[in-house]
């Protein structure tokens, strides 16, 4: 008898053939992986129509009744088994296009079925294509009860050939269950959580998940999983938190100094917000506490994240220490590197830009001044984890849109000081909602700029069809000629790129033919173009020599034209939430009143309906997230494809937010009163996350 540690090949019913399609199909090696291959839906056998009360196209129906007829029609490809069902208020056909022989076989007419499927309607009538058949299961005479849920689970057509549609699945895993012991399963949660939150056992959970007699069993069960997987991975994002806190020590800021003080009295351009003000007290506990300091600092567009990633670099600088920022283009690292020369300016700090194009005798005077700690900040790309930099006393490092730069990368940041790692300040202007965060960043502490600097007007966010763009472009003449610039955006994705750069170039000429030189004047941006010719496009632009710039998603980080008030997205349809609202966040940065008008085809999906009226609705970024999140799923949105913590087999974080924060709560409990969890009522979580971390993939990030 196997185990749940044995080759799926010997649990009966399986063998070197379906067991090899089972593991290319679904990763399903072992019979432990078949218990936790879960069903994705259930079909509740106690529910029954009539065939009479049958009016909706698409709906899953299932009827009981006796099959009176079954023959094969039509020849070759249009070859069909058509049977005919009749309960006692009508008459329903059934239709099969494969498999017809063996069901010819299988199927007898006059017997009773149960029948499961959805409705097709075809010629005025309803029908079943393909429907579920079994012999309707008589409770006389000894005969086996009717079941009530029946589960259904994700299979592919190479696992149907070989016997292995939901049905087959179902048999395997009623086999495993009836075999294994419950004993092989052993508790893995305190008796004293089980109670305190009703939770039912691990055994009756799984078992239960598969076979539910009613729906309060499968609610239980679910509700118990759910809660077990999004606990264990709380926990191992705190212990790591916990374990760098408590072993790895952080530089000591001791005092707020001049620079500081200066710049907040005399610089600063204006009144700090309430967040931003809560986020540096957040900050300058971190920096005076003696630990390592790695906070994640989320703030919409626009909401003011670079003030307070200076006002942290001046810290540094205050207490001896040199201070970094490093952005993932070229563009918004020489943004950063001109807005903080502008506002630390008259203040005597000396702030440098170091990139891979900077060569020669000017990169060896900022190597120069680095090194012997002349230069206070450094504001630049990935150039700046090379091993020729080398600080005399860094000590923060302020990485921008953090989900751009791996993991060794920031490790390397590390490696800059060889006194112990500097404190390390993450911003990303990619809202991420509050379940998401706690997920993917459950090891930082999380701070959140939630709140716009006073007198910035919300944009104004329409949506136009292809018809209507004679009126889009009268608008663009109007606020071109009111001194404002337009920004036009194409799609550009990797698997029609040639397409794409096709479509690119054609609205670039058609643009050029409605708004011809010398009256207007046009910027064309893409991935494709060299750096230089890039930055050339881009400067002019920014110089105002240009009123339009055509470009790609190569605009969605780094460009700050206050004077451009319109954003135009061509083919809105195509982008995702969370990318529409950081194209927007490019124009309202000036004191006018900005325009995002979405331009898409006249038919769209309902997904995408949905994210158009979403934008055309808020401007909240973390409202946008939350959207995002429900429609595309954790592992599609911006930056978290890295995160192997993301494949939940069970929880659902756009569904699931309670629960994970109930699971966070009682973690953070846990292990504030027992942090090596040698309690005895914790030897059960101690042991479960030890066999866990052979192979768990927690995306335990270095900074």
């Amino acid at each position: 008898m196997p185990n749940l540690d044995s080759n799926i090949e010997y649990l009966k019913g399986v063998g070197p053939q379906r067991a090899e399609v089972l593991k290319k199909e679904l990763g399903i090696f072992t019979c432990r992986d078949l218990l936790f291959h879960f069903p994705f839906r259930y079909i509740d056998r106690t529910q029954f129509h009539s065939i009479r009360d049958i009016h909706n196209e698409g709906e899953q129906v299932q009827v009981r009744g006796i099959l009176r007829r079954l023959e094969t029609v039509g020849e070759g490809r249009a070859r069909r088994l058509v049977g005919s069902l009749r309960d006692e208020t009508g008459v329903m056909e059934l239709v099969w296009f494969q498999a017809i022989q063996w069901l010819e076989k299988s199927l007898q007419v006059g017997k009773e079925y149960v029948v499961f499927g959805r409705v097709n309607e075809f010629n005025g009538r309803f029908n079943i294509t393909h429907p579920e058949m079994e012999e309707a299961a008589s409770t006389e005479n000894g005969g086996a009860p009717a079941r009530t849920y029946d589960p259904v689970y994700p299979s592919t057509d190479k696992l149907t050939q070989k016997g292995l549609d939901a049905k087959g699945l179902r048999k395997l895993l009623r086999a495993l269950i009836d075999q294994i012991a419950p004993t092989e399963l052993p508790e893995n949660l305190p008796d004293y959580l089980l109670a305190q939150y009703k939770l039912v056992g691990r055994w009756q959970a799984l078992s239960k998940i598969h076979f539910p007699e009613n729906r309060a069993e499968l609610d239980a069960a679910t509700r118990r999983l759910k809660f077990e997987e999004l606990f264990f991975l709380q926990l191992r994002l705190l212990q790591i938190r916990t374990r760098r806190k408590d072993t790895i020590r952080g530089f000591v800021y001791s005092k707020i100094g001049a620079y500081f003080n200066r710049f907040f009295q005399e610089k600063l351009p204006f009144e700090l917000t309430g967040a931003q003000k809560r986020v540096l007290k957040e900050i300058r506990s971190d920096l005076a506490s003696g630990k390592h300091m790695n906070r994640l600092v989320q703030g919409d567009v626009g909401s003011g994240k670079t003030v307070v990633a200076l006002m942290t670099m001046l810290m540094a600088i205050d207490n001896g220490f040199q201070a970094t920022l490093m952005a993932p283009t070229e563009i918004l690292a020489q943004q950063h590197f001109a807005n903080i020369s502008e506002l630390v300016g008259e203040l005597g700090i000396q702030v440098g830009f170091l990139s891979g194009t900077v060569k020669g005798k000017k990169r060896e005077a900022i190597l120069a001044q680095l090194a012997s700690g002349e230069m206070h900040i450094v504001v630049g790309t990935h150039a700046l984890i090379e091993d020729w930099v080398q600080f005399q006393n860094l000590g923060i490092s302020v990485i921008d849109e953090q989900h751009r730069f791996g993991v060794e990368q920031r490790a390397r940041l590390w490696a800059k000081n060889p006194a112990g790692p500097p404190h390390v300040l993450v911003m990303t202007a990619t809202p991420i909602p509050r379940t998401l965060a706690m997920t993917l960043y459950g090891d930082l502490d999380v701070s959140v700029i939630d709140e716009l600097p006073p007198g910035r007007k919300p944009i104004t966010t329409k949506h136009y069809t292809e018809h209507h763009r004679l009126r889009v472009q009268g608008f663009m003449r109007e606020e071109i000629a009111k001194g404002r610039q337009v920004y036009v955006v194409y799609p550009m994705i990797e698997e029609t790129e040639t397409m794409d750069l096709q479509n690119l170039m054609s609205g670039f000429e058609a643009l050029s033919r409605d708004f011809p030189m010398p009256e207007y004047q046009i910027s064309i941006v893409h991935g494709k173009m060299k750096a230089a010719d890039k930055d050339y496009e881009m400067q002019r632009f920014i110089k105002r020599e240009t009123q339009i710039m055509v470009a790609t998603t190569v605009i969605e980080v780094g460009v700050n034209v206050p004077n451009a008030s319109v954003m135009i997205i061509e083919n809105a349809e195509r982008f995702g939430l969370s990318q529409l609202h950081q194209l927007r966040g490019r124009v309202g940065r000036g004191a006018e009143q900005s325009y995002c008008l979405l331009l898409t085809s006249f038919k769209l999906s309902t997904e995408g309906r949905e994210r158009i009226r979403t934008m055309c609705e808020t401007n909240d970024g973390f409202v946008i997230a939350e959207v995002d999140l429900r429609l595309r799923g954790p592992g599609n949105i911006e930056g978290t494809q890295q995160s192997g913590m993301l494949h939940f087999r069970l929880a659902d974080l756009a569904r699931d937010g309670q629960i994970l924060s109930a699971a966070r709560d009682i973690a953070l409990n846990v292990l504030e009163k027992d942090p090596a969890l040698a309690a005895p009522e914790h030897a059960r979580l101690k042991q479960h996350l030890a066999s866990e971390s052979r192979d768990a993939k927690v995306w335990s990030r270095i900074s």
